[in-house]
């Protein structure tokens, strides 16, 4: 009987490792949080929002496109970004430099560019108020 329980242990023990060790080979999404969320008073119709998003090393998110009518500022905070917008080539943002995404832009690349330390950007985004999700993933 002893021995019964201590192979389901050893085969479940190898179970979550094998399923721990699949899942790490995939990159890890960013995670986003809505920092700041504001109507703009002389501006009807337009909001504000900052919205922090953080990479842990290797973490990318899937190619999107943002609200037609959204103009975006990208800074980064920490680390580097890989990111690649519209036309423009791919490039690497390190802490303290930015980009912006004009309205209707594909953001093909988003992405941390190490794969040993995090990163953290924030994007701060002009759109309609009427706008309810910030990112639409290319569907397949």
């Amino acid at each position: 009987m002893f021995s019964r329980i201590l192979l389901a242990a050893t085969l479940a023990a190898v179970s979550v490792t094998a399923a721990s060790t699949a899942s790490a080979a995939e990159p890890q999404a960013g995670k986003v949080t809505v920092v700041f969320d504001r109507a703009l008073p002389n501006v009807p119709g337009k909001t504000m929002k900052g919205v922090l998003v953080e990479y842990a090393p290797g973490g990318s998110s899937p190619a999107h496109f943002h609200p037609k009518s959204a103009f975006i500022y990208a800074t980064v905070l920490e680390g580097a970004v890989r990111s690649k917008v519209g036309d423009a080539p791919e490039k690497v943002y390190k802490a303290g430099e930015h980009f912006v995404e004009q309205p209707g832009d594909f953001h093909a690349v988003s992405a941390n560019a190490s794969a040993t330390e995090p990163s953290r950007l924030l994007a701060v985004f002009v759109l309609d108020s009427t706008e309810g999700d910030l990112v639409r993933p290319v569907k397949p």
